[in-house]
């Protein structure tokens, strides 16, 4: 296959930028066959489609020849995101709507390497039927980082998925008998722990501050299944305080807002790990909420431990960040849009009438 880049007088090598690409008007893909280009575009062109509207450019195939034609940038991350998928497609992969989606989100931020292999293969800590993926290259990362190391610290911003891809691993490690038992923890700050002043009993007292992780477990199992599985204590959700004095064996174990435990509380939750068991400690460190003066445990291990072996450390960063494309759009228009400063009322005279009025 030969693919090319027109550009104004000179042709622009694959592997490149988007900001190497800056000045690409069109990118041509010369395809094996036309099966190659219906998996390549979608059946119906939805794919086509897809690309088109993500990134602001036009798509036109005739036969197994398709070119890109649009604006400089948009045609330069439309030609790194349809190379991307191409790629796949050659290994065997099928891509989706969701894979288009990837692949302009990458391509607007990071070169096109390996991206055909990202959209391609499923992270080894991630089950078949457990049907999330990694969206940018750092969540990738991540998931790595989690099949590899046996504990894995995770820091970023909210919206970056470090609880609910490692709820992900979680789930597939026990449904592929891995571990015989997951157990969700986090620290019930807001309360300081100290949660006999709240009405209800102990389960009613700290249900508010796991509730997040409830609702991730019922994402990724039914609330049937999951439930028989907290009756089997197959699945445990608890503060961490309950974790002192405790072996975990044989067991996955999340400590979710990490960033709001002190550092004898890190210590303690790290030494809870057992025979054949696994954690992976997420956070924000920029949101913490433990009083002035207290270290974040989270903070301190990521400085204490990075380097050790058998322990991951990840960050992620506001590129990993997956939202919603029109809620992309809604901030993009929030962002640019004029703004009157005045709470959207009419600007008004001195003597209180509008300025357009009579």
């Amino acid at each position: 296959m030969n693919e090319q880049h027109h550009a104004r007088g000179a042709d622009v090598p694959a592997g490149k930028s988007v900001q190497e690409y800056a000045h690409t008007l069109t990118h041509e893909f010369e395809l094996h066959s036309q099966e190659e280009a219906l998996r390549l575009l979608g059946f119906n062109g939805e794919l086509r489609r897809r690309l088109q509207d993500q990134a602001g450019v036009r798509i036109v195939d005739r036969g197994t020849r398709v070119v890109i034609i649009g604006e400089e940038t948009d045609a330069a991350v439309a030609g790194i995101a349809l190379q991307g998928i191409l790629d796949a497609v050659r290994m065997g992969h099928t891509p989706t709507v969701d894979d288009v989606d990837i692949a302009v989100s990458v391509a607007r931020d990071r070169e096109q390497r390996a991206l055909g292999r990202m959209l391609a293969e499923r992270p080894a800590a991630i089950r078949a039927d457990v049907n999330i993926r990694p969206r940018t290259r750092g969540q990738h990362r991540y998931l790595e980082a989690i099949h590899r190391h046996d504990i894995t610290l995770a820091v970023g911003p909210a919206g970056t998925g470090k609880t609910f891809l490692a709820m992900a691993a979680a789930v597939s490690a026990l449904l592929n008998r891995e571990v015989k038992r997951l157990v969700l923890t986090r620290p019930a700050v807001e309360a300081g722990e100290r949660l006999g002043f709240l009405p209800g009993d102990l389960e009613q007292k700290v249900n508010p501050y796991l509730r997040p992780l409830y609702d991730a477990l019922f994402v990724l199992l039914d609330m049937e299944r999951a439930r028989r599985l907290m009756e089997q204590q197959s699945i445990e959700v608890a503060p961490l305080a309950f974790m002192r004095g405790r072996t975990l064996d044989h067991a996955f174990i999340i400590l979710d807002e990490a960033q709001n435990t002190t550092v004898d509380q890190m210590l303690m939750f790290l030494t809870r790990l057992g025979t054949g068991s696994r954690a992976v400690v997420t956070g924000d460190i920029t949101q913490v909420d433990l009083p002035r003066g207290v270290e974040s445990g989270l903070g301190h291990a990521m400085g204490v431990l990075e380097g050790v072996p058998g322990i991951g450390v990840v960050r992620l960063t506001g590129r990993d960040v997956v939202r919603h494309p029109l809620v992309q759009r809604i901030i993009d228009a929030y962002e640019t849009g004029p703004r009157s400063g005045n709470g959207g009322r009419p600007e008004q005279n001195p003597d209180g009438t509008a300025t357009d009025g009579p």
